[in-house]
C-alpha cells in the first residue's frame, strides 16, 4: 500500500444518499493516500433524503465491509465541530467537474475560516464516474431502470426494496 500522509485522521463527508461505486472508488484511492479514512455520513436540512441517517451509515458501513482502514460514523451539526471532536486537520472531497470545484472550493473557504487548521484535500473522482451521482441513481431506480451498474450490490438490493423490481436490463 502506497501512504504519503501517514498518521493524518481524514474524514470524507457526505450525504451518501445512497453510496455510488464513484463514492466507493474515492474512499479506495483515500485509504491508499492517507492510510485511513473515517467516512461521516452527516444529515442535510437542504436534502430530502432517501434513506435514513441511520439506513445510510448502515449501507456505507456494508458496502465498505473488508476495507482495511476504513471507518464509517454518522454526524449532524457542522463539519468543523465533527473535525474537532475527531482530532481530524483533514477534510477530503472528490470533485466530478467544474461545477463541483465551485461549491467545494467556497465550502472549502468558510471550514477554513471557522477552524484555520482545517484542511480540505481534493481527489479528482476516476473519469469513469465523472457522470455518476446519487440524484441520478435514485431517479433511476424511482422510474424502474437498473442501476446495479452505479451502486453496490447491497445498495441496489435496497433501492429494489422501496422502488420494486428494475424494469430495464443492466448496462
Amino acid at each position: 500500500m502506497l501512504v504519503f500522509f501517514m498518521e493524518r485522521k481524514v474524514i470524507y463527508p457526505g450525504t451518501f444518499d445512497p453510496i455510488t461505486l464513484g463514492h466507493i472508488d474515492v474512499i479506495e484511492r483515500a485509504v491508499q493516500l492517507f492510510g485511513a479514512v473515517t467516512v461521516a455520513v452527516t444529515t442535510n436540512p437542504h436534502k430530502k433524503p432517501l434513506f435514513s441517517l441511520e439506513e445510510r451509515v448502515a449501507l456505507v458501513r456494508e458496502c465498505t465491509k473488508g476495507m482495511n482502514g476504513v471507518e464509517v460514523e454518522g454526524f449532524s451539526g457542522l463539519l468543523v465541530d465533527y473535525a474537532e471532536k475527531k482530532r481530524s486537520s483533514i477534510v477530503l472531497r472528490g470533485l466530478r467537474e467544474l461545477s463541483d470545484f465551485e461549491v467545494e472550493f467556497q465550502q472549502a473557504i468558510i471550514n477554513r475560516k471557522l477552524s484555520p487548521q482545517l484542511e480540505t484535500v481534493f481527489i479528482i473522482t476516476n473519469p469513469k464516474f465523472f457522470y455518476l451521482n446519487s440524484t441520478a441513481v435514485k431517479e433511476i431506480a424511482s422510474l424502474g431502470g437498473n442501476v446495479g451498474c452505479f451502486v453496490t450490490p447491497p445498495v441496489e438490493k435496497a433501492l429494489r426494496a422501496l422502488f420494486g423490481k428494475p424494469k430495464s436490463k443492466p448496462f
